[in-house]
């Protein structure tokens, strides 16, 4: 019976020292925080506020209960927003912007201490947006397409400032899409078919006037020719009109030799020939 109450107090010990164990380990495990790679800590003290130095990376200890570490995610990290803008003509053009950003890590304590943990989401779209419209505002809605290298670098310039001020670095600003309003591309459509009937109109003009052109030089040149054989018949007499006679008489029997259908039958009156048909060409026709 005296071993009852020995192993009761050794129980009791052992529970003692698991309780104790338990609450070490609690308090280490309270005691201990890490930041990956990527990341920085921010310390909050409920005794002075927000320290002002940042944590890096690896693991770290703290105050439990008196002291609370928050975790910024320092990489670069994309953004996409669109904006409707107006243009200096009142068109309306709907842009989207992609921002590629990073905290200022020296200065996380400023950010967490007036943005907190979500500071680009409450930041960038504003500015963008106010960038945005500011710059658009500048030109003419088909300058946007001219000029779009122009444009992305003063909506880079712009925001780039903007952004610092808020303690926020952007590696990247870039305009992903333009579109116009619907009544916009009407007019640019309704343009466009005006500028190729316009084209049209001109291309038929200037045949029009080719072919006048070309009237009128084979107009003069007939009547040069014309002035031509009269001079010279006026010189030559009727024997320039006598030789283009022989010369065609030579063409046409020259080309009634080569027809099978013609056959040349003599004459002897006044040395002439007749022309007769060979009926056997025609096929019984």
């Amino acid at each position: 019976m005296a071993g009852g109450p020995a192993a009761v107090n050794f129980l009791t010990n052992i529970a003692k020292a698991a309780a104790g164990l338990g609450a070490a380990g609690s308090l280490l495990s309270a005691s201990l925080y890490t930041v990956d790679g990527g990341e920085r800590a921010v310390i909050f003290d409920r005794f002075r506020g927000v320290l002002p130095d940042t944590v890096g990376e690896g693991t770290h200890f703290i105050v439990p209960w008196l002291q609370k570490p928050y975790i910024f995610d320092i990489r670069t990290r994309p953004h996409n927003f669109s904006s409707n803008s107006g243009t200096k003509d009142l068109q309306m053009v709907n842009l989207t912007l992609r921002l590629l950003s990073r905290p200022d890590v020296v200065n996380l304590p400023t950010i967490f201490t007036s943005l907190g943990l979500e500071y680009d989401d409450k930041v960038l779209p504003s500015i963008g947006n106010e960038v945005l419209k500011a710059v658009v505002a500048q030109f003419n809605a088909d300058e946007l397409l001219t000029d779009r290298p122009v444009v992305s670098a003063l909506v880079r310039e712009s925001l780039i400032k903007r952004a610092r001020e808020f303690n926020i670095i952007l590696d990247d600003v870039a305009i992903t899409h333009l579109s116009y309003g619907i009544e916009f591309s009407l007019a640019v459509e309704k343009k466009q078919v005006a500028q190729q009937e316009a084209e049209r109109s001109k291309f038929l003009v200037a045949k029009a006037e080719q072919e006048r052109r070309a009237a009128i030089v084979r107009a003069e040149g007939e009547s040069e020719s014309a002035r031509l054989i009269s001079e010279a018949t006026a010189i030559a007499g009727t024997g320039l009109i006598e030789l283009r006679r022989i010369e065609a008489a030579k063409e046409i029997a020259a080309e009634l030799a080569r027809s099978p259908n013609v056959a040349y039958i003599p004459s002897s009156d006044n040395g002439k020939m007749l022309l007769g048909l060979n009926a056997a060409g025609f096929g019984g026709r």
